[in-house]
């Protein structure tokens, strides 16, 4: 079930959000704590679906400040007035006597709540919990890594009955969206963006729309995107998108990761099918994966992974991706035969990471003249003897020359939009300028290109590509990339 919780202040914003809430949520949670003068008995009267009804405490991360006898007494109330659902704090059940509820149809949610990080002994919690003779155990941490949610995956797995459980903050997204996956009783999600009850809850479009969450059960299969950051990615409504098309009982989440040791050998523990691989990670995460592809083992870099028989094996889809998109621009702009685009070309190539690595590569081998720059000229030295090209400081710009300018760096990339990686002086009219970001579409630095001359193209068709690619290594289908491009241009620019 998908719970919304009601945290409007006065009473008649809050049945009017129950209303709104009540078309599309399966249950929903009036929060009492943040109401000024709480009708009780008109809130129920006024219920389409079934009504959890909490009066939580300053001390739980609630907002109500009355004496402890005043909130008890809400709560009773709710009970003698046949609430479907009454939340008690864990510390405070004991005051509620089973006496209280007999005879009621009411359910009894004992709820624990840490927002400070996900403990180690959830497990013994959980024990505790359950022995309160209530009807549904709510046990919910928050995540200082996204390791917590294999946490709550693991109680969960263990537990009996119904029981609540998942991560608060951005890194317990995973245990939320899911939830169902996970096997927990309910999740929460806003009604919309600004009415969240609790760090890291996202809306209920959201849910429905990009992630599907009613389409879950225990047997859908996980893939998701590993990076840092990830909140930008449209990665998820792609892949999600491309899922119900195929009638695939598949979801794909973003996965927040700083340390990929640790996250690679704790989600193994999920099963997870497949993975999208973006900055930082697409160098690193090659030491810690059971097999990789012979081409993405020559570039260094990873951008997919697959989980072939409990083997995660890596390969990369940025090459190819990234050829075609210059070698479609080179033809239209009229600067490349069909057969021969890229050879003796001056290419100058901003960056040294995971995308650097592959398409360095890969213009090297078609005949390109690349140049590596990066800040970290160390670095850019290194992918220039790997690949076997030249290596230039980044004040050295002005002075080389240069047909093809590519941004590989993430300089531009939503939210730093106003950032560019060089100075538009330096944009000369018969460039050709690729930009592999594609959030936003256009970045400060194609504008400053396309207005001093340049031909210019973004990431997206990158991103499709290589998005396409890597659906297919997962599923063995190969997606429509006109889907995939519709889609991805909708979000980006709004149309």
């Amino acid at each position: 079930m998908i719970c919304i919780p009601i945290i409007a202040n006065n009473l008649d914003d809050a049945l009017c959000d129950m209303d709104e809430a009540s078309k599309v949520a399966d249950i929903i949670e009036v929060r009492l704590d943040y109401l000024k003068n709480p009708d009780l008995k008109c809130i129920l009267e006024r219920r389409t679906k079934p009504i959890i009804i909490t009066n939580r405490p300053v001390r739980e991360g609630g907002k109500f400040e009355g004496s402890e006898e005043e909130r008890l007494a809400v709560l009773k109330l709710a009970i003698q007035l046949q609430a479907d659902y009454v939340d008690i704090e864990h510390d405070s059940i004991q005051n509620i006597r089973r006496d209280t509820v007999h005879r009621v149809p009411t359910k009894i949610i004992v709820s624990y709540h840490n927002f400070r990080e996900t403990p180690d002994n959830l497990a013994s919690i959980y024990q505790k919990l359950s022995q309160c003779g209530a009807d549904v155990v709510k046990i919910v941490s928050y995540a200082n890594t996204i390791t917590d949610n294999v946490k709550i995956y693991r109680l969960l797995r263990q537990a009996h009955g119904h029981v609540i459980s998942f991560c608060m903050g951005e890194y317990g997204m995973t245990s939320r969206i899911l939830y169902k996956r996970f096997g927990s009783y309910l999740t929460f999600a806003s009604l919309r963006k600004g009415k969240e009850s609790a760090p890291g809850q996202i809306s209920i479009q959201e849910f429905l729309t990009i992630y599907r969450a009613q389409r879950q059960d225990k047997d859908t299969g996980i893939y998701g995107l590993i990076g840092n950051p990830v909140a930008h990615s449209i990665s998820p409504l792609i892949h999600n998108t491309l899922f119900k098309e195929m009638n695939l009982n598949s979801i794909y989440v973003p996965f927040k990761v700083d340390n990929i040791s640790d996250f690679i050998r704790a989600f193994r523990e999920l099963d997870v099918k497949g993975y999208s691989v973006t900055i930082p990670h697409k160098e690193s995460v090659i030491h810690h994966l059971d097999a990789i592809d012979s081409m993405a083992k020559k570039i260094g870099a990873v951008n997919t992974i697959v989980n072939k028989g409990d083997q995660l094996i890596g390969f990369n889809t940025d090459c190819k991706a990234a050829i075609q998109v210059l070698e479609d621009l080179q033809q239209t702009s009229g600067m490349g035969t069909k057969n021969n685009h890229f050879t003796g070309r001056c290419v100058t190539l901003l960056g040294a990471g995971g995308a650097s690595r592959a398409i360095a590569f890969g213009l090297q081998e078609r005949g390109a003249h690349v140049t590596v720059v990066n800040r970290n000229y160390e670095r850019a030295q290194s992918l220039a003897r790997d690949v076997g090209c030249l290596s230039k400081k980044f004040g050295d710009l002005p002075e080389i020359k240069t047909d093809i300018l590519i941004n590989a760096t993430p300089a531009g990339m939503f939210p730093a939009v106003n950032e560019t990686p060089v100075d538009k002086n330096r944009l000369k009219p018969n460039m050709l300028v690729f930009d592999t970001i594609y959030n936003p579409a256009e970045t400060r630095l194609l504008r400053e290109a396309k207005a001093q001359g340049c031909k210019i193209v973004g990431g997206l068709p990158m991103f499709v590509n290589q998005a396409a690619a890597q659906f297919e290594l997962w599923t063995g289908i190969k997606p429509p990339l006109k889907l995939i491009e519709e889609i991805a241009y909708k979000i980006l620019v709004g149309e």
